[in-house]
């Protein structure tokens, strides 16, 4: 046993499905003593969630394994600076005799300041940091960029650590001048046994059923919420193009931009093979991703992308954007129309084929328990400034569908280049 544990405060907004299973983790440690403080109770019950449109509770236990307290919010719940007020914090924090305050509401709220400032009094370590990967913001606008081009070195430097989720956000701490020494990595994860098992356990083919898909359908998954920068129209246009006879798409999630697609599939004459699933609740993601063949993220703006986290975890291929993921890295550069065609290794057990498709890149990541015929692919379409990158080559991508789907069927493995990848751990380009 250690000589000592470490009191460690958690803040955080809300009960969130990914951050449970990270906080019994913690609970369990032997070096650390942890409470959570939770300024709201949103997801852990039942509350109207203005992304998805809904009123949602999620139905896997989020409250148990660790111990928290919930902070009451004195705010008026909004996205604004006092939407997240929670005066209690600071009572808590100053006479709690922390070691280290971890806040994950992020800094535009209230309840960040009482929590930094309750900490600094107290001499105890404060901790936080961002999911951005660049100082450019989701609308665009330009003074923001400037903004943060001046406040965000200023405002990293109050963190005694910056915790970042990516090597993205490495990389741009270290462009604000943060030293490497007080940046420290935390990956978002899923918990990936609970992923795995529960895609063993789910019928497949029965949930296809239900959605009017044969055996011989193709299934393209769309897992999020129905967000402009998701780019889910994206995807059904270029769906629409590629005129797959056997194709399904599916979109599992809602949002505001549901009654405009449904109505784009209407016009496009495709309406009769895409399917709203409309919000899908924890316990049931399982089996929609085992049912499918593929998922697709064409996200603009996507500072992680759990979502290829659990496609993965139920051993299913993903095609992503080059702004969706975990891994920024040189290795997947912005490609034009022109560019140079890259070779693709097609390897099926007992033979080898090869063949040339232009644009996107091909990793393959191996996952713990996966043997050498399921090690699965990302392929990363990279998105043109005009919104073409998932639209340009409707036969191009009919082929990256058809390559990808058969996956399942042909213990298909796509590489391109060996792609170094740590023991346990995801490799996502």
């Amino acid at each position: 046993m250690p000589d000592r544990r470490y009191r460690v405060l958690a803040v955080a907004t809300h009960p969130v499905q990914y951050t449970a299973p990270v906080f019994r983790r913690m609970a369990k440690h032997p070096s650390f003593d942890l409470d959570v403080a939770y300024c709201t109770l949103r997801g852990a019950e039942t509350t109207h969630d203005p992304e998805f449109g809904a009123h949602i509770q999620w139905d896997i236990p989020l409250l148990n394994g660790y111990s928290w307290t919930h902070v009451p919010n004195r705010g008026s719940g909004r996205d604004s600076f006092f939407g997240l007020f929670n005066p209690g914090l600071w009572r808590l924090i100053r006479s709690g005799n922390f070691d280290a305050v971890i806040c994950f509401t992020g800094y535009r709220n209230a309840t960040f300041w009482i929590a930094f400032l309750a900490a600094m009094f107290s001499k105890t370590a404060f901790l936080f940091g961002t999911d951005a990967v660049s100082l450019t913001p989701r609308d665009g606008r330009a003074w923001k960029t400037k903004a943060k081009k001046y406040l965000w070195p200023r405002l990293f430097r109050l963190a005694d650590q910056v915790i970042v989720p990516s090597g993205g956000g490495v990389e741009l701490m270290r462009a604000l001048g943060i030293p490497q020494e007080r940046i420290t990595l935390t990956p978002f994860v899923v918990d990936n046994d609970w992923w795995t098992e529960q895609s063993k356990l789910a019928d497949g083919a029965a949930l296809r059923a239900s959605w009017g898909v044969s055996p011989n359908d193709v299934v393209i998954l769309f897992s999020a919420k129905l967000q402009p920068w998701k780019r889910p129209l994206d995807l059904l246009r270029a769906y629409a193009k590629a005129n797959l006879s056997n194709g399904i798409l599916v979109f599992a999630g809602e949002g505001p931009l549901r009654p405009q697609l449904e109505s784009e599939a209407a016009n496009l004459g495709v309406a009769a093979r895409v399917r709203f699933l409309g919000f899908v609740n924890q316990s049931q993601l399982p089996a929609v991703y085992t049912a499918a063949d593929l998922l697709v993220l064409p996200s603009e703006f996507e500072p992680f992308g759990l979502v290829v986290n659990e496609a993965m975890c139920c051993a299913r291929p993903v095609i992503a954007s080059d702004r969706a993921g975990g891994e920024r890295r040189p290795l997947i550069p912005p490609v034009s129309r022109n560019s140079v065609v890259p070779r693709y290794l097609i390897f099926r057990p007992g033979r080898q084929s090869e063949t040339s498709l232009p644009q996107p890149r091909l990793y393959a990541s191996r996952f713990p328990g996966w043997d050498d015929e399921r090690s699965h692919a990302i392929l990363i379409l990279s998105l043109q400034p005009d919104g073409t990158g998932l639209t340009n080559e409707p036969k191009k991508l009919r082929s990256y569908f058809e390559l990808l789907a058969i996956h399942n069927r042909g213990n298909v493995m796509m590489l391109i280049r060996s792609f170094p990848c740590q023991k346990d751990r995801i490799c996502a380009g």
